[in-house]
């Protein structure tokens, strides 16, 4: 019987990697670091949100951050070619 090692973000907790092992459990270090990196931002992104837009409800501002956070490379394009952000999903249809 063979040992493997797996990582999870202590951010998501090990229940919940537990749960969805296929996008929250990783074989290398590097790969859950760059998890964790991406809940650090998403945290950061629900504040600035919770704080600047009236109304927003806190599972809303969740969600929208941690899907932010996770699309961070399409947003640092799209500061500089706004079309970026739709093209993919215009591509798909």
């Amino acid at each position: 019987m063979a040992v493997q090692a797996v990582y999870f973000s202590d951010k998501d907790g090990l229940d919940m990697a537990l749960k969805h092992p296929d996008t929250l459990l990783f074989t290398n270090k590097a790969d859950a670091d760059a998890r964790d990196k991406v809940l650090e931002l998403s945290e950061e992104i629900r504040e600035f949100l919770i704080r600047n837009v009236e109304g927003l409800d806190e599972d809303i501002a969740d969600r929208c951050a941690l899907s932010i956070a996770e699309n961070r490379d399409l947003f640092q394009k799209a500061l500089k070619r706004p079309h970026l952000l739709n093209a993919a999903a215009d591509s798909t249809d």
